[in-house]
């Protein structure tokens, strides 16, 4: 999984990014990479001979699990600031689809007043020529 360049990058001076390639893991996090582990199918069959003979699991050494724990911390980090990124395009794209509506809104509210005031004047007209015709019959 690749991930662009962001403010969530790792810079030379955060202790992190020293930690993880001081121990080799991330010679490519000054572009903002993350390594792409899909495709990777771990060695299993010596891994379960051990445990079976044994019953238990190996042991990680304190170093495996500091550097697997800052590992799930980058990609936690990179994970969040994608969701960011993404409620921030969200809210983005709502207040875009906000201004058009009320815009829509205030269209058809001119529209619904400018339809009254012509109906309002059209049922006047209908009432003087009612009264006028209505005199008129009465005269003959």
């Amino acid at each position: 999984m690749q991930v662009a360049s962001s403010s969530s990058s790792l810079s030379p001076k955060d202790p992190l990014f020293n930690h993880l390639l001081d121990h080799g893991e991330y010679s490519d996090l000054d572009v903002g990479e993350v390594p792409d582990m899909a495709g990777k199918v771990p060695n299993t069959s010596a891994a379960a001979s051990v445990s079976h003979r044994s019953g238990r699991k190996k042991r990680s050494l304190p170093a495996e699990k500091e550097n697997s724990r800052m590992k799930r911390l980058l990609r936690n980090r990179v994970s969040a600031q994608q969701a960011r990124e993404r409620k921030k395009a969200y809210l983005t794209d709502l207040e875009t689809r906000i201004k058009e509506i009320e815009h829509q809104h205030a269209e058809l509210e001119e529209k619904v007043s400018t339809l009254q005031q012509e109906n309002s004047m059209l049922r006047k007209i209908i009432r003087s020529t009612s009264i006028r015709t209505d005199g008129v019959k009465g005269i003959g």
